[in-house]
């Protein structure tokens, strides 16, 4: 099995080493065993793991939920329908940026259409165009 330091771990995730070991030590990183001298030694599970975690924390997730999740997958028969609540309230949560995020993406291109229509205007000699907004 291939292991890892935590510097390696650090620079594939693009996270801190202190913020791997504050996952260890809320419980999101488990079992994270040490070398002799001390190190951190992380495997293949961890890197799942931390593939799950910087998801979950992307959807905006919390260390308190991200805690729980993962306290109800260690025995999934005895928590699903709070692991499925869990995740349909995230779901929830991921489905209303998205829609924000293309409101937002709708009116940074309306913004760049029109400053390249000044820009056109500008080299032309042309009227400036009026800014309108998109719902006229």
């Amino acid at each position: 099995m291939k292991t890892y330091k935590i510097k390696e771990i650090s620079e594939m995730f693009e996270l801190p080493s202190s913020t791997l070991r504050y996952y260890e030590s809320e419980g999101l990183l488990p079992e994270v065993p040490k070398s002799l001298s001390g190190q951190r030694i992380y495997n293949n599970e961890h890197i799942e793991r931390l593939k799950c975690i910087n998801c979950f924390k992307r959807t905006g997730m919390t260390i308190s939920q991200l805690r729980k999740f993962f306290m109800y997958e260690t025995d999934e028969a005895a928590h699903i329908d709070e692991i499925i609540s869990l995740l349909k309230d995230q779901e929830q949560i991921v489905n209303q940026k998205l829609v924000q995020l293309q409101n937002d993406s709708t009116h940074v291109h309306h913004k760049v259409e029109y400053y390249s229509a000044i820009k056109y205007a500008l080299k032309n000699n042309l009227p400036m165009p009026l800014w309108k907004d998109e719902e006229e």
